[in-house]
Order: structure tokens, then C-alpha cells, then sequence
């Protein structure tokens, strides 16, 4: 009995210490990169703020269209969602 506590001691210490160990090193190597990668989407044109014609590609007739059917997205109140049914089996 003594032999087998001697042997499950340094292995369940062990164990306990794995806990400690840092297993996410490529995760906490790239940590905050996507918030980089956004910054660096949002500043690739500083002079951005000063283009008189920001939507080329788009005509206004289009752009009121795509507005409008936005807006009446919200208007048609969501359908309720189906009862929930549990069948217990009892009768």
C-alpha cells in the first residue's frame, strides 16, 4: 500500500500542475491581430472624409430604393414563434 501511494502522489501532483502550464501560445501570439487588421481597413484612405462622391457606382434612384425597402423590413411585425409542446406520455 505504501508503494502505491509513493507512485500515485508525483503523478496526481503532476497532473495538478498541468493545469498551470500555458497551452495557447499561437493564440496568444496572434492576439488583437484582427482588431489590427480592422484599424488598418479603416485608415487605408486618411483623405476618405474629403471625397465629395463617396458611392460611385451607385445613382440615387437605387440608393432610395435600397433605402426603402430597409426601412419597410422593420414595419412587418415578427410572427410569433410556434407553442412549445412537451410530451410527458402521461395521459
Amino acid at each position: 500500500m505504501n508503494t502505491s501511494k509513493r507512485f500515485i502522489a508525483p503523478l496526481l501532483l503532476a497532473g495538478l500542475l498541468a493545469g498551470c502550464a500555458n497551452t495557447t501560445p499561437r493564440w496568444d501570439a496572434q492576439f488583437g491581430a484582427s482588431t489590427r487588421a480592422n484599424l488598418a481597413a479603416q485608415v487605408l484612405d486618411p483623405a476618405a472624409s474629403r471625397n465629395p462622391n463617396p458611392a460611385v457606382g451607385v445613382d440615387g434612384r437605387a440608393a432610395k430604393g435600397a433605402h426603402d425597402r430597409y426601412q419597410r423590413s422593420f414595419a412587418q411585425p415578427e410572427s410569433a414563434p410556434p407553442p412549445l409542446i412537451i410530451n410527458t406520455g402521461a395521459r
